[in-house]
């Protein structure tokens, strides 16, 4: 099938090839025009024949708001637009009522897999009417991993950006845990290599993951990980799950703690932990440490 793909970065290029190499073709629009197929949306459009499908793959919010409004006025009745990127599940929501206006279709696609999904495949939760999902399905198949899973139609329009938020809480409280675990084993004297410690656990374990695979890889990149700051930003589907679950009033309590934790990254001297050092100083005269 044809496909016209919009946003060709880090994701979005590799996911180009992995189509291509699928046999489908892909035309793609980038701002960037060293990457790009075709120069603008409306070039794009036009070189794709009717009923076309267009797969977004841009920052969420206010740049994918703007290119779903341009695709609303350049595509047709009978057309599919498929927001692939990191968006708010309540945006889908909005964007296919503003598309069913002009009998376009609207399928949102979680996107797992990051830089290995060239090779690996990228797992897809995607949401929407079925006969859109059928549409779009030889991409699908072409971008998902070999084997029966590995991609699922999660449910109605934002059913698949809910899943893929989710996902990434999980990923949050899993990669925090490996963290905390990690400074531990590093600050005691009794364990003499931390980083085959973790090599360890990659057999047998119940802790086995891809994620301990990739923190063995960065250990054996800087055993000690001195080369990096203690930063780490959130790119904002954490803050979503925290503020889903108490819509909900589902428990998160470790998802939760892993989104905290992550802005206590931010603070190079904590004003919680002044206030912690200056209570135990007045209530039990615990030494403080001063400037």
């Amino acid at each position: 099938m044809e496909l016209g793909l919009v946003g060709l970065g880090k994701m979005g290029g590799n996911m180009r090839e992995r189509i291509r190499r699928a046999g489908h073709t892909v035309i793609g629009y980038d701002r960037n025009p060293d990457l790009a197929d075709v120069h603008s949306l409306q070039e794009l459009v036009d070189s794709l024949q009717a009923p076309r499908v267009v797969w977004v793959m841009v920052p969420a919010g206010a740049a994918t708001q703007s290119t779903v409004d341009e695709l609303a006025e350049l595509l047709s009745p009978g057309d599919i637009v498929v927001d692939g990127g990191n968006s708010r599940w309540t945006d889908d929501e909005k964007h296919a009522e503003e598309l069913k206006a002009k009998g376009i279709g609207f399928v949102d696609c979680g996107v797992s897999g990051g830089v290995w999904g060239l090779e690996n495949g990228y797992a897809l939760m995607y949401g929407g009417a079925a006969e859109d999902v059928a549409r779009v399905q030889p991409v699908f198949d072409a971008l998902k991993p070999e084997g029966e899973f590995g991609a699922v139609h999660a449910g109605k329009v934002g059913a698949g950006h809910f899943a893929k938020m989710v996902h990434n809480g999980i990923e949050y409280a899993m990669m925090q845990a490996y963290a905390e675990g990690w400074e531990l084993l590093e600050k005691v004297d009794s364990v003499t290599d931390v980083r085959e410690v973790f090599r360890s656990w990659q057999e047998g374990t119940v802790i086995r993951s891809w994620l301990l695979d990739l923190a063995v890889n960065a250990l054996d990149e800087d055993e000690h990980l001195e080369q990096l700051r203690g930063f780490a930003q959130d790119s904002g589907e954490g803050r979503w799950t925290v503020e889903a679950a108490i819509d909900n009033a589902v428990p998160l309590p470790a998802i939760t703690a892993s989104l905290f934790a992550r802005f206590a990254s931010r603070q190079d001297d904590s004003p919680q932990m002044k206030m912690i050092a200056a209570l135990r100083n007045q209530f039990g005269g615990h030494a403080v440490e001063k400037k």
